[in-house]
């Protein structure tokens, strides 16, 4: 059975940092992509963050020079490092497992940065 466990969110002022991490259970992690996706109230879920097997890592132009995404494949586990937190951050942070043929998603996480 695959999961995704999100943990980490909660509420923080702006300016402030949180780390959102994602355990992965019953799939091989090493083998594949995994992102951070976050849906606002009343909008559509966005891509934040990815981060490929070797670790090559892309941000949504919102985030970049203040989030930063990592992995421990030993840990089956993705991080999202955020700082500068604002207010327009807030959301529910959802974790993505994909690779050709396959896509998981987790739970999600909620994210409330108050101004």
């Amino acid at each position: 059975q695959v999961q995704l466990v999100e943990s980490g969110g909660g509420l923080v002022q702006a300016g402030g940092s949180l780390r959102l991490s994602c355990v992965a259970s019953g799939i091989t992690f090493r083998t594949y992509f995994m992102a951070w996706y976050r849906q606002a109230p009343g909008k559509q879920r966005e891509l934040t963050a990815g981060i490929d097997s070797a670790g090559t890592a892309n941000y949504a132009d919102s985030v970049k020079g203040r989030f930063t995404v990592s992995r421990d494949n030993a840990k089956n586990t993705v991080y999202l490092q955020m700082n500068s937190l604002k207010p327009e951050d807030t959301a529910v942070y959802y974790c993505k497992a994909v690779k050709p043929g396959f896509l998981y998603w987790g739970q999600g996480t909620q994210v409330t940065v108050s101004s």
